[in-house]
């Protein structure tokens, strides 16, 4: 056992029942166990805004836009006012106001932020959502934003930033925290903590195939990264329990124009609002 380990930074256990009722639909259609694993895949939980948000959420001008190309709305955060704006993208299961305290930490260098509630997020409509929702939304905020000096990512966000800057969105720097990598492994990681056999995981993942007509590979961040000549700061904690470090790692290794700051003890959120983090956060994209 890593010596390191804490409670604390552990990834919430998915519940006994909904893995149960896996295994039960398993034992008779191996069909209707990827139908139901697909669906918990793609749907995020709402949380409640929680009081250190408060603030950003109070003092944001927020709207509810279309994103046209997905025929879904996102509620969008504006928070300052200043030319110099970056985009802030969420993970999975996050809000537009998780990033608070780097925008709190940009405001004070002179930046305006933009974040959002991806679809079926917070306050944004909607029960399911996936990564290429996440990228279309980012180009989305791009055309009526935009331009964005700095685009940072956590988790999820991370993937899709780098990704969306592969496919053409426009911006000086990237950073990613706790971002994860190869889609595959996500997967492979969900359908084990679902306690199933391995091969459902790969036919989950041809589920998603078929239906988005699109190889996950493709979106696997490391690749991207090789495609961006533009700086990016990989930040991820070497006791991350829900994306492990070696992502960041691997993202980092394919990336031509990257630093990587790895962090001890701060798992997978509370990394967000280390000082140390934000601090090298701003002194990279100055």
């Amino acid at each position: 056992m890593n010596k390191h380990k804490n409670k604390k930074l552990d990834p919430l256990p998915i519940p006994r029942l909904i893995i149960k009722i896996g295994q039960f639909l398993n034992l008779f259609s191996t069909k209707a166990v990827v139908v139901y694993a697909a669906k918990l895949f793609t749907t995020p939980i709402k949380h409640r805004i929680p009081k250190r948000e408060l603030e950003m959420n109070a003092a944001s001008t927020q709207q509810l836009i279309s994103v046209p190309s997905i025929t879904k709305s996102i509620m969008v955060y504006e928070y300052g006012k200043s030319d110099k704006k970056v985009l802030l993208v969420h993970g999975w299961s996050g809000r537009g106001t998780q990033l608070f305290k780097i925008a709190d930490a940009l405001r004070k260098e002179g930046y305006s932020t933009i974040s959002f509630d991806a679809p079926a997020h917070g306050k944004s409509p909607g029960n399911s959502s996936i990564m290429l929702e996440f990228i279309a939304s980012i180009f989305e905020l791009e055309k009526q934003f935009g331009p964005f000096e700095i685009a940072i990512g956590h988790s999820l966000g991370g993937m899709a930033v780098l990704n969306a800057a592969k496919s053409g969105f426009k911006t000086n720097k990237i950073v990613v925290i706790g971002s994860g990598d190869i889609v595959q492994d996500i997967i492979n990681d969900f359908i084990k903590k679902l306690e199933l056999k391995p091969i459902i995981s790969l036919k989950l993942r041809n589920y998603f195939e078929n239906k988005y007509k699109e190889k996950m590979d493709n979106y696997a961040a490391f690749k991207a990264a090789a495609a961006i000549s533009k700086p990016i700061l990989v930040v991820h904690d070497e006791n991350d329990y829900e994306v492990p470090v070696g992502a960041g790692i691997h993202i980092h290794q394919h990336a031509p124009n990257s630093e990587l700051m790895l962090t001890q003890g701060l798992g997978h959120r509370k990394i967000l609002g280390d000082a140390k983090v934000i601090h090298k956060i701003i002194e990279f994209i100055k």
